[in-house]
């Protein structure tokens, strides 16, 4: 149970609850995370987290040389699209388009951005950008190069927690005067995978619907226009039970209730499942660790590059390097998804024994 919290958005959720009883998880976190992004920029010293598009340039040169080859091997469509999902500050989007640029790739940037605050921070370091609400408003007649960093992480989950008496949905409601986990009344054993219905009390399944329709949309879209995407985010490779709902600020770990609408929350994000629904769909499927994708790009050969162009940053270099590669820094931690059309060439660095490709 956390301690009594009187932030705006709490108090609307228990007059909510006090009215119409418990509400889901899933609305709990989508609702304080639209008050969290459209009301500030959460990034940097000064926010509450730090990215890995922040940490070093080399991250989003590494992301846009993988854009530009697949571009290259696709026949260098004219008229490719760059996209990015939730782009902060706009950090990514420049490295990304300098190393594509570097390749002769210069799209047309389009940004899905729903908070006017970051898309001021945007629009001022990508001149031109087009911004939009959601997939919908895209162009559907180009290939499409996708970006997407620490987005899928903060898209809403579900819970479902097995209780004394069966599954239950995880909901939010009040105990004590603040907000606390609650078992929600009604029977939901159905919509659990037999193999786990009889999982020990206590167990928790997170899904995320939000995060499932954005794959299947993107898939779909990806299979008609053309084009690959590139999904980095903490998570798992492979399915499992448990709650993985944080909340950060200030860059430290605090109460899921802290601060609602003040605090970003996140979860992990279930990669083996949006692998299964992206594959569904036609377009091919990729699957790695983020350190193992930036070592088979040349994240290390890119190192000594700068740092033997400014000696007196190397160690600077090495250590943003490190935490971007290391197994104990966000090396295994952050997972890599890649998928491209069915007839567009498989993204590089990612490991053969791991690509999964559409059924014929």
């Amino acid at each position: 149970m956390s301690e009594a919290v009187s932030t705006p958005l709490a108090d609307s959720f228990r007059r909510l609850i006090a009215q119409h009883g418990p509400m889901p998880v899933t609305r709990y976190m989508g609702e304080s995370n639209a008050r969290y992004y459209t009301t500030r920029d959460p990034l940097g010293a000064a926010g509450d987290f730090t990215t890995a598009p922040e940490i070093s340039q080399m991250f989003g040169e590494m992301a846009g040389l993988w854009l530009a080859d697949i571009w290259t091997r696709a026949g260098r469509p004219e008229d490719a699209l760059y996209v990015e999902l939730g782009p902060g500050r706009g950090t990514l989007a420049k490295d990304a388009l300098r190393a594509m640029a570097s390749q002769g790739l210069r799209p047309q940037v389009h940004l899905v951005e729903g908070s006017e605050a970051l898309r001021a921070v945007q629009g001022a370091a990508l001149a031109g950008a087009q911004f939009h609400d959601s997939l919908d408003s895209l162009p559907t007649d180009r290939p499409i190069l996708l970006l997407a960093n620490e987005f899928l992480d903060a898209l809403p989950v579900r819970q479902l927690v097995r209780t004394e008496t069966g599954w239950r949905e995880r909901m939010v409601g009040i105990e004590d005067g603040d907000l606390a986990f609650v078992s929600g009344p009604s029977p939901l054993d159905a919509a659990v995978p037999e193999a786990q219905r009889s999982a020990p009390v206590g167990t928790v399944i997170e899904t995320s619907p939000a995060a499932a329709a954005l794959v299947e949309a993107l898939a779909r879209r990806i299979d008609v226009q053309g084009g690959a995407a590139l999904l980095i985010d903490y998570g798992h490779l492979a399915p499992r039970t448990g709650a993985t709902l944080q909340a950060v600020r200030a860059h430290e770990k605090v109460d899921v209730f802290a601060a609602p609408g003040e605090m970003d929350l996140t979860a992990h994000v279930d990669f083996a499942t949006l692998d299964t629904i992206a594959r569904r769909e036609g377009v091919a499927s990729s699957l790695t660790t983020q350190g193992a994708w930036l070592s088979a790009m040349g994240i290390g050969l890119r190192a000594q590059g700068l740092a033997t162009a400014a000696p007196e940053r190397s160690q600077e270099i090495q250590a943003a390097h490190d935490r971007l590669v290391q197994p104990q820094a966000m090396g295994e931690l952050f997972k890599c998804m890649a998928l491209s059309a069915r007839d567009w060439p498989r993204g590089a660095g990612f490991p053969e024994g791991q690509r999964r490709t559409p059924p014929s």
